[in-house]
Order: structure tokens, then C-alpha cells, then sequence
């Protein structure tokens, strides 16, 4: 009987929570997609105020309702150097404190006078309707946060009928006392199972829906003392997800993911001696504005989930500074890294058009050696099958990809200026040169996919082959090093023999296409590997064109006849 209780459960507790992270995941979206740009903003532009960071990161976790999802777009953008290091700790800081809000909704659906989970049902029908019919994006994303918001709770509604049999099951309440007496093993049984889960939301909303079901017992301070251990368990947890998303991410990602995990880590170790003397617990009880009891249990565990929250935010987030030197010394940049800047384009300098052009032109230095980096880095993939910097490429073009918005729409605002001619001819052949350095960006990822084809597909190179690229690579890189100079220093000679490589690698092309299909005719090359190898060498021949004109901008001094920079439609 009992072990149909807990099968029952198991059932139960999977389906919910498939439907809880699945809409939680929705609402996520649904919230991510109506802010759009603006929550980006919102993050991008933060102060260099540690307290505005926190609190930003508390804001936007509240709002998108996962840490786990506030934390990886942190992550993100500090691969993508729109954070700094430090205010993307004090970020994942606030995510911390944010993301307490759904421990409060999933305490407020257990109370009977609040049951949320009677308007889940409707709002997953209006929601869905919204979404299928609205004639317009903002209205499809309100329909699908509506969508996400009720499953969350229909899958809450189906855990806690899942878990009403194990308050009858003495069993399950014994080996969950059992671990309330061993406070360790509870914290790492919280942090086993948010990893496992992904999301600690969902680990702490298990344990409230446990304990307000009675599977810690019915003494409801013991009941309190074993989900406090839990919950400190899943701060730790929760900080898997974001040392996976850094993983191919660049050095001070890293770092940030790092600092999440030392700072739920270390604040666990503070609050431990206070779990085991029962401090904590009676502090929670203290401050908890209400009798505690079976129908407050749920709230009075959101209370130790934000208090432990807020208290290690108050100790951590003064030596956010501190946190930041020695996450630099436990993630020491290798050699290789990519060094990728923040992108610093001064909107008072645009009164000034002449050190705003300068700054701009600082900005597309940075962008063509990410370009090269991007470039090196997918024919270094493709020659040796490494899955992890097909990813790192992928991160490399999002940066390329920023830095050509942040160019071009800095640039536009200064042509709107009142600037002289020279400065209204330059800068249009600026942004179509931000342009060329973005389209490199993207044949970097074609051979990142032409890659993934050759690995799945276990296809193999000849030495020949290899070697081809070997000449061709040379080539081009010759040819970056030449735009370099050229862009540096405005060196026209650097640019015409930027031209003599372009030359060379359109000959290759021609040569290496022709070779590789006498291979294929005489069998020493396979049909899939000779395409592959072709659709290769043409990327990097079309990298080619779109550095040459750039070296041809730079020959022509940046100027170029018949573009109208006031009107749109010629960019």
C-alpha cells in the first residue's frame, strides 16, 4: 500500500513539475520577448553603483521568475562585454533575492482565501487564444505569459494532489526527519535535486508543497527545522546552470558564474552553525507575522528562503569588490582567450563629430579582431573536430554582432548631427565596413556548421586537403594583418597588399576546388567529404571579398560617391 502511496506520488510529482518548469519556461519568454530591448537596456546600463545592480538583478529575476534564467542572460552579456565583471556580480547577487518571489506565489496558492491556482485554468485558455489568434506581437507575448503563468500553477495544483497520500505514509516521514536531524545531508539532498531540476523555484516549491502536506511530520517547528536545510541546499544547487551556460563562454563569464557558486556556497557555511543551533528557525518564526501552523508552513518557509537570501546579500554585496579579486584569481586568463572589450561609445563626444568618428573607428579595430579570432577559431575546429570552440564561435559572433549595432547605430545618430562634409562621407563607408566585418562573423559560423556536418557525419580530411587549408589559412591571415594596419594607421600601402592576398585566395579558391574534385573522381576523397571541403574553402574566399572592401575603403580614404547618408534606404 505504501509503496503504491509513493509510486502515486512519483507519478504525480513528475507530471506536475514537467508543467511547472514548462510553464515557467513559457512566462519566461512570454516576458523576456515583451520587454525586448528595454530589459536588455535595463541591464546594459547599469551605474557602476553596486546597490543598482542588486537591485536590477532582484528586479529582473522577480519579473522573468527563474534566477536560473536572470543569471545565464548575466552570463551572457558579460561574454558579450556589456557588463563588467563586477556589476555582474552584484547581478547574480540580486538574481538571489529575486528569485524568492515564486516561493511567495507558490505559498500564496496553498492558502485557501488566495488559491490562485482557480484562475490557472482560464488564464491558460485566454492565453492560449491570445497567443494563436492575436494579430499583433505584443498581444501573442501577453497571451503566451498568461499561458506560461497558468500552467505554472496547474502543475503546482497536480503536485500538491500528488503529495496529499505522503502526510498517511509514516515511512516518507521518517527518512525526511531522519535528514532534518543530519542538516548536511538535507543541504546536499537540496542541492542534489535543483541541479537535477535546474531551477531552485521549483526545489523550493517541492519542499513547501511537502511540508504543507505533512510528509516532515506533523510537529510543525520540527517541520520547519528539516526544510530549512533544503532550502539552503537549493541556493547551491541552482548554481550548476550558469557554470553550464559559461562553460564555452569566455574568461570573465566564467569568473561571474564562479562568483554565484562562492557566493551561495560561502553563505551557506555562514548560516550552517545557525540551522544547527536552531537560531535560524526562531528568527524565521520570529518575524513571520502569523501563528505557524499547516496552512502557514508554506509562507513561513518563503520567509527562510528570503531571509537567508537577503542577510547573505547584506554580508556579500559591500565586498562585491573583494568577490571579484578572488574569482580572478581562481579563473586566470589563458593564453587565447578572447580579451573581448565592452563597447565604449560616448554619447557626449557625438557633439564633437570628429573624436566620435575617432571612437567609432576605435570600436571597428575591436570588431575586426574579433572577426579574426572568430574566423581562426571555426578552421581550427573544423581541422580538429573540437566541439567546444564551435560553441566559443558562436559567442565570438554574438560579440561581432553587438559591436555592429552599437556602431551603426551610433554612427546614424551622428549623421543626424550637424557634421562637416568630410565627416558626412566617411560615414556611410563606416558602417558598410562594420557590415563586411559582421558578414566575416557569419561565414565563421557556416564553418562551424560545416563542421558539425564533418563530426557527425565522421568524415575525414586527406593530407592533401589539410594541407590546402594549411595555405589558405596563411593567406588570409596575412591578409587581417594587413586590414589591421590599414584601419590602424591609415596605411594605404598595408591595404593594396591586403588586396594582393584577396587576389592570391581567389586563385586558391580556383585551385583547390579543381584539385579536390580530381581527388574525388579518382576515389581518394568521398563525395560528402569533397563538398564539405569546398564549402570551406568558398566561405573563406568570401571572407576574403568583404575584407577587400574594406581595403579598398581605406584606399579611397573612406570616401564613397553616391551614398546619401540622410536617407535610410541607401544603407
Amino acid at each position: 500500500m505504501t509503496d503504491n502511496i509513493v509510486f502515486k506520488a512519483i507519478i504525480g510529482t513528475v507530471g506536475g513539475l514537467g508543467l511547472f518548469l514548462f510553464g515557467m519556461g513559457l512566462m519566461s519568454e512570454g516576458l523576456k520577448k515583451a520587454a525586448g530591448r528595454k530589459l536588455r537596456r535595463i541591464v546594459e546600463s547599469l551605474t557602476r553603483k553596486p546597490f543598482v545592480a542588486f537591485l536590477v538583478g532582484a528586479g529582473v529575476t522577480a519579473l522573468i521568475q527563474s534566477s536560473s534564467a536572470a543569471t545565464v542572460m548575466v552570463i551572457g552579456f558579460v561574454n558579450a562585454a556589456l557588463l563588467t565583471l563586477k556589476q555582474a556580480i552584484c547581478v547574480i547577487i540580486g538574481t538571489n533575492v529575486g528569485t524568492t518571489a515564486t516561493a511567495w506565489l507558490v505559498s500564496i496558492s496553498g492558502v485557501g482565501a488566495l488559491n490562485i491556482t482557480i484562475y490557472s485554468l482560464p488564464a491558460v485558455g485566454i492565453g492560449f487564444l491570445m497567443m494563436t489568434l492575436g494579430k499583433t506581437r505584443k498581444t501573442k507575448n501577453i497571451g503566451q505569459i498568461m499561458l506560461g503563468f497558468g500552467i505554472l500553477f496547474v502543475g503546482i495544483d497536480f503536485m500538491k494532489d500528488a503529495f496529499s497520500p505522503l502526510e498517511k505514509s509514516p515511512r516518507v516521514q521518517e527518512l525526511f526527519i531522519s535528514l532534518g536531524n543530519r542538516p548536511i545531508l538535507a543541504i546536499m539532498a537540496g542541492a542534489i535535486v535543483t541541479m537535477l531540476l535546474q531551477s531552485s523555484s521549483a526545489a523550493v516549491a517541492i519542499v513547501q508543497l511537502l511540508a504543507m502536506k505533512g510528509a516532515f511530520g506533523s510537529d510543525w517547528h520540527d517541520v520547519l527545522g528539516v526544510a530549512i536545510p533544503f532550502v539552503l541546499g537549493s541556493n547551491i544547487g541552482t548554481t550548476i546552470t550558469a557554470q553550464l551556460a559559461a562553460l564555452q563562454a569566455n574568461v570573465n563569464a566564467k569568473r561571474a558564474a564562479w562568483a554565484h557558486s562562492l557566493f551561495n556556497v560561502f553563505g551557506t557555511i555562514v548560516a550552517c552553525p545557525f540551522v544547527y543551533l536552531g537560531w535560524f528557525e526562531t528568527l524565521v518564526v520570529a518575524i513571520s507575522p502569523w501563528e505557524l501552523g499547516p496552512s502557514t508552513i508554506m509562507g513561513s518557509i518563503a520567509v527562510a528562503h528570503t531571509v537567508f537570501n537577503v542577510t547573505n546579500s547584506c554580508i556579500f554585496l559591500p565586498m562585491a569588490g573583494l568577490l571579484e579579486k578572488v574569482v580572478i584569481k581562481l579563473v586566470p586568463a589563458k593564453a587565447g582567450d578572447l580579451r573581448a572589450k565592452p563597447v565604449i561609445l560616448e554619447e557626449h563626444l557625438l557633439d564633437t563629430p570628429g573624436l566620435a568618428l575617432e571612437q567609432a573607428k576605435r570600436e571597428i579595430i575591436v570588431m575586426t579582431k574579433a572577426a579574426q579570432h572568430a574566423l581562426e577559431e571555426s578552421i581550427s575546429a573544423i581541422l580538429a573536430d573540437d566541439r567546444r570552440k564551435v560553441e566559443a564561435v558562436r559567442q565570438v559572433e554574438d560579440y561581432i554582432d553587438e559591436l555592429q549595432y552599437e556602431i551603426t547605430s551610433y554612427l546614424s545618430v551622428l549623421a543626424r548631427r550637424q557634421v562637416s562634409d568630410e565627416v558626412s562621407i566617411e560615414l556611410p563607408v563606416l558602417i558598410h565596413t562594420v557590415n563586411d566585418l559582421e558578414r566575416v562573423g557569419d561565414h565563421a559560423v557556416n564553418i562551424v556548421e560545416i563542421t558539425e556536418r564533418k563530426i557527425e557525419q565522421r568524415l575525414v580530411f586527406s593530407d592533401l586537403a589539410v594541407s590546402e587549408i594549411g595555405h589558405l589559412v596563411e593567406e588570409i591571415e596575412q591578409m587581417f594583418g594587413c586590414i589591421l594596419k590599414a584601419l590602424e594607421n591609415n596605411d594605404i600601402d598595408a591595404a593594396k597588399s591586403a588586396l594582393v592576398n584577396e587576389g592570391h585566395v581567389n586563385q586558391m579558391q580556383m585551385d583547390f576546388r579543381r584539385s579536390h574534385m580530381e581527388r574525388i573522381t579518382s576515389g581518394l576523397c568521398s563525395a560528402e567529404t569533397g563538398l564539405i571541403f569546398i564549402d570551406l574553402v568558398n566561405n573563406v574566399e568570401k571572407v576574403g571579398d568583404h575584407l577587400k572592401n574594406i581595403a579598398q575603403a581605406v584606399i579611397g580614404g573612406l570616401q564613397w560617391d553616391g551614398i546619401d547618408m540622410k536617407n535610410p534606404s541607401d544603407l
